[in-house]
């Protein structure tokens, strides 16, 4: 069984040419738009393999010379490949690390017992795993109160040049482009120190917490000038969701506004990154500017849509002239004029347009993005968390419930961990108060409620759940989701909750996903066979749900498949996105239109999930509600459509087609 299919999705074919050079005069071409050496990879295990094989390597220079080697590293699931690769290593007796030194490279202020942050991390992904002297093993006092800590930073900065200083040191690029949590506005001559967490860090902490107000707001942190000091410096960054800053950083100025743009001034200073972060790379994302090109339609699509943006004109304006002096001349030879260029990305755009989401029956489908036949369609909507469904294409699925199609929303999980503790209280004093309004005076409601109610006055920060508890929060959830659907005129037999194991920890950390996921999908899919159905295609949610809800979806599609399941040959997988991003318009194969009050009606669609308002423990670093998130990128997407001389429309839901692999 195929678990990892999302990992496969590749929308635009990226040739390695652009990310794997042949020579270093390619390799200049290339990245002559970057200011610092850029690593292009392909998954983040092979950044690890490169950088753990460095390590090794200059680690063994030390031992021969029976010198220390002085590392340090971040903590998170970012640096984990690379950790994973050393602990193998070692296990397998490759290498011995009695030579190494290892100082942390920042802890959150207060200290925190048992949060499995900061040094706590390290020691279980890597050094608890490897043969390092304790003695070796550098951090700061945890004793200390706040009046002692400039002299802990300034004896943790003498323990650091005593051995040495630091050999190898590796970072990531922050949310907001910190390192090693030297916030914006960090100089680049500080020093270890205490440093005020900003709310874009906070958010991000908070993932290994439960939420913001668990995390503490300060922490004791390398600075700048001290991790610049290492003679080698790598740092890394994964994933769609971080690239435009991956951008500023490598492409633009130093300023102190993005701390992490001082790797620049390194001289041996590498930033690795996968295909997702490097995506807004010039010579990723704009490779016309930096070579020829071998131009599929996506490719053309995105240089004319891009051509328009910065000459300010609509497709069918474009003219020879603006082609030459923007580098795309290569298309006027191969089309042989502007004119033939712009009708065929022109009506290529026009024809994703629908405002038949299932198909119009009876009409011509030729151009349209979607069947006319068979009508009407049964369709499943798989919904990670009881509210992605509306958040991503509310519209859509009011649509195609008003056009008659058979729609089935299927929540994958019970979005319990991501209900705050007052919603729990504010249902349970509604339950013991209609228990004395009603005259019931059922004394295991009291005593239920009293327990609740203690857990949550004595729950400490950063605890998970009870049982009790979850199935409150899930309760909750699941009444909102069936508020909704009938607002959006679904059926209540067709609201199904799947509540995938993997999900049921109570903990922000999952389980991987299983054959036990992907059965209660399956029975699904064979029991209502579908003509269609939508899944999530936004995969850079701050816990990595939507990626395994997504890959249970694909992997029960790849088990029909493989048996040759009739009802798949008559079906169309679409994937939407909304809550996180939204589809770049050269991948957009089809678009729904909503109207001022389609719209609105979304809006009203969404806020009967309440709990996911203002008190929602994950909204992730966009301050914006998902209502408003979603409502920006719809009319987003409309106004881009109609800056390129299209229909001008309120806003737009987009989606891709999925095509299950061989």
């Amino acid at each position: 069984m195929r678990t990892n299919l999302t990992s496969l999705i590749t929308l635009n074919k990226v040739s390695t040419k652009f990310y794997k050079p042949e020579n270093d005069y390619e390799r200049a071409l290339l990245t002559r738009y970057e200011r610092v050496q850029t690593q292009i990879v392909e998954n983040q295990n092979e950044a690890a393999r490169q950088i753990a094989d460095d390590i090794v390597a200059r680690l063994r220079k030390k031992q021969k010379k029976n010198e220390p080697f002085v590392l340090t590293l971040p903590c998170g699931m970012a640096v984990k490949p690379v950790c994973d690769e050393l602990v193998e290593r070692y296990v397998s007796k490759k290498v011995s690390f009695r030579n190494l030194v290892f100082f942390n490279q920042y802890e959150l202020f207060p200290f925190m017992d048992g949060s499995n942050y900061g040094l706590e991390s390290i020691k279980s992904m890597l050094l608890d795993h490897i043969d390092i002297l304790p003695e070796n093993i550098h951090t700061f006092d945890n004793t200390i109160s706040v009046n002692d800590v400039a002299a802990e930073c300034r004896h943790y900065e003498e323990t650091l040049q005593e051995a040495g200083g630091i050999d190898y040191a590796i970072t990531v690029i922050g949310k907001n482009g910190n390192i090693g949590y030297n916030e914006p506005g960090s100089s680049i001559n500080s020093v270890t120190r205490m440093i005020l967490l900003d709310d874009t860090s906070l958010s991000e902490i908070s993932k290994m917490f439960g939420k913001v107000s668990d995390v503490p707001r300060s922490a004791i942190i390398m600075g700048v000038k001290t991790l610049l000091s290492a003679r080698r410096l790598v740092t890394f960054s994964w994933g769609e969701e971080n690239c435009e800053m991956v951008r500023k950083v490598v492409e633009e100025k130093v300023v102190d506004t993005l701390p992490a743009s001082y790797i620049q001034t390194h001289n041996d200073a590498t930033c690795y990154v996968d295909l997702d972060a490097a995506s807004h790379l010039t010579r990723i994302r704009r490779p016309w500017l930096v070579s020829s090109c071998d131009w599929t339609d996506k490719l053309i699509r995105s240089a004319i849509v891009w051509l328009c943006s910065v000459v300010e004109k609509p497709i069918l304006k474009l003219t020879n002239k603006d082609y030459n002096e923007h580098g795309l001349g290569e298309l006027l030879a191969l089309y042989g004029s502007a004119y033939n260029v712009n009708i065929k990305v022109f009506n290529d755009l026009q024809h994703t347009i629908t405002g038949w989401p299932g198909g119009k029956p009876n009409a011509d489908d030729t151009n349209r993005p979607e069947r006319a036949l068979p009508y009407p369609k049964k369709v499943i909507v798989f919904s990670p968390h009881p509210d992605d469904d509306v958040i991503s294409m509310g519209g859509t699925v009011h649509r195609l419930a008003s056009q008659g199609h058979d729609v089935h929303i299927a929540y994958q999980t019970s979005g319990n961990i991501a209900v705050d503790d007052e919603e729990v209280r504010r249902f349970m004093m509604f339950v013991k108060g209609y228990n004395e309004i009603s005259g019931m005076n059922d004394s295991r409601v009291d005593d239920k409620f009293a327990e609740v109610i203690e857990f949550l006055n004595n729950k400490k920060s950063a605890e998970g759940d009870n049982r009790d508890v979850l199935n409150i929060k899930a309760l909750i959830r699941r009444g909102e989701a069936r508020t909704a659907c009938a607002y959006a005129g679904i059926k209540r037999e067709n609201v199904h909750f799947l509540n995938l194991p993997f999900y049921e920890t109570g903990k922000i950390e999952k389980k991987p996903i299983s054959m036990d996921d992907v059965q209660i999908v399956l029975d699904l899919l064979r029991s209502v066979e579908p003509n269609q159905i939508f899944v999530a295609g936004d995969l850079a949610d701050p816990h990595g749900t939507h990626k395994v809800c997504t890959d249970a979806v694909f992997a029960a599609i790849d088990v029909e498949k493989a048996r040759g399941a009739e009802w798949l040959k008559n079906c169309r997988i679409w994937m939407y996105r909304g809550a996180w991003a939204e589809w770049e318009i050269e991948n957009i194969q089809m678009a729904v239109p909503m109207s001022p009050e389609e719209l609105r009606f979304k809006r009203n669609t969404i806020l009967k999930h309440q709990s996911q308002m203002e008190g929602a423990p994950f909204l992730g670093n966009d301050e914006r509600l998902f209502w408003q998130r979603s409502e920006d990128r719809n009319r987003a997407t409309a106004s881009l459509y109609n800056s390129l001389g299209l229909a001008s429309y309120e806003a737009i839901e987009a989606f891709v087609e999925y095509v299950p692999v061989d």
